[in-house]
């Protein structure tokens, strides 16, 4: 009879043993998909066009972005994230931020220097984060 017993508790705690895994296994994937992803990538910008001109991420994301110039100098602007960069020829720049705020956001080339550069526009698209 005490085997009997003893072999019942080493079956029910092998099977709490599994669910308390398996729920932890369940916890830690939620966790998971809640965590913020990190994007990097490649802006290139010639006369007059970003590439991508869209860049999509979700609330929360990390962004690095290398800008880099193909032809004159440029700008990469995002007012409402307070990003001014400016990058040269052969000059690539890194930066990077928190995409904070779900929205959509231009971002555009402010430089004067060439009448061309008021057109070099783009959109930084931040969706909410699903639950």
């Amino acid at each position: 009879m005490a085997f009997r017993s003893a072999t019942r508790r080493t079956a029910s705690m092998g099977l709490l043993l599994a669910l308390a895994a398996a729920g932890a296994w369940a916890v830690s994937s939620l966790a998971t998909a809640q965590e913020p992803a990190h994007h990097e990538l490649t802006v290139t910008v010639r006369k007059y066009a970003f590439s991508p001109a869209r860049i999509d991420v979700v609330k929360g994301d990390y962004v690095k972005v290398t800008l880099i110039a193909q032809d004159i100098p440029h700008s990469f602007v995002i007012d409402e994230y307070r990003i001014a960069k400016r990058v040269a020829p052969g000059k690539p720049i890194t930066f990077e931020f928190r995409a904070d705020r779900p929205g959509t956001f231009a971002f555009y080339c402010d430089l004067s220097s060439d009448e061309g550069c008021k057109d070099t526009r783009g959109h930084l698209v931040v969706a909410a984060r699903q639950p």
